[in-house]
């Protein structure tokens, strides 16, 4: 899963950088609302995580500005603003949640995977596709009741296409969803999880669609 951090807090915004990934998450991190909207414009999150005092306005009035254009990402404020009005002006500029500073990081990655799972149409951590079931919280799988172990990226690969069953994804889009900035991907990489994922599932678990990606078969 895919989030942008917006927090100008050099120190936290790393901490958030190393952190998160070790619950799962990929992280693209910026510090000001006009990288914020530029990498809005260009990504695809699954999850917003954002500051509200920054340097050159107010997350707030960014989140207003999404709203309006109809972005529903799903956004969660993490700010030192914790006051009952500070809370309530928040979720009524459009916010899903919101997490005072200082706070605990696996609270913060549970409220994230929360947030998704509700804005997926998912609201139990587990998620079933035929006889695969994948468990988001622990990031396990079972396949016909058996365990099945996978790589942080092999996992990750398979919640992209599990969360959307019958549909084609292309290597861009499962690239992005997996993969941050400042990661480096290699030109074959998706089709080698796809490789190890037919290995450990079975060959019809994953379905290659000539000329545009790739398709997890509708139960």
């Amino acid at each position: 899963m895919r989030i942008l951090v917006v927090e100008d807090d050099d120190i936290l915004r790393d901490g958030l950088r190393v952190g998160l990934p070790m619950e799962g998450l990929t992280i693209d991190s910026v510090a000001t609302c006009e990288d914020a909207r530029i990498a809005i414009e260009g990504g695809d999150y699954a999850v917003i995580v954002l500051d509200i005092a920054l340097p050159d306005g107010s997350g707030l009035d960014l989140l207003r500005e999404m709203r309006a254009s109809g972005d529903r990402t799903p956004v969660l404020l993490l700010t030192a603003r914790t006051l009952v009005e500070d809370r309530v002006d928040g979720l009524d500029a459009g916010a899903d949640d919101y997490l005072g500073k200082p706070f605990d990081l696996t609270e913060l990655a549970a409220r994230i995977r929360a947030l998704h799972r509700r804005s997926v149409g998912a609201p139990e951590a587990l998620l079933r596709v035929g006889d695969l079931v994948l468990d988001l919280n622990q990031r396990s799988v079972t396949h016909k009741g058996e365990p099945v172990s996978l790589s942080r990226r092999e996992f990750a690969v398979l919640r992209v296409l599990a969360e959307n069953p019958g549909h084609v994804l292309s290597r861009a889009q499962i690239e992005d969803r997996i993969y941050g900035w400042q990661e480096e991907v290699g030109s074959n990489a998706i089709e080698v999880h796809i490789h190890h994922l037919r290995a450990k599932l079975g060959k019809a678990a994953v379905e290659t669609v000539r000329g545009e990606g790739y398709r997890m078969p509708r139960p």
